[in-house]
């Protein structure tokens, strides 16, 4: 059984994106691999959770209004 890691970041807390997101197919209305956040763009934690298979904190980051972007801790840094 893997264990589980311990976020480094919490929920609420403000991030800045360390590299360009682009879109890997969970926004089906956007098209493939178009740029949702470039690098430096700042957003918050509303909600942080784990990949079960890999025991990866998965951070759901609000860049802007109703653009939600689920993130790996190397993709982002804290403010």
């Amino acid at each position: 059984m893997i264990e589980l890691r311990t976020p480094r970041y919490q929920w609420g807390q403000r991030v800045r994106a360390l590299t360009d997101l682009h879109n890997d197919g969970t926004f089906p209305e956007v098209p493939a691999e178009a740029l949702l956040v470039s690098t430096g763009d700042t957003g918050d934690i509303v909600q942080v959770g784990t990949h079960v298979e890999s025991s990866t904190p998965i951070y759901l980051v609000e860049f802007r209004e109703r653009c939600v972007i689920g993130c790996l801790e190397e993709e982002i840094s804290p403010l």
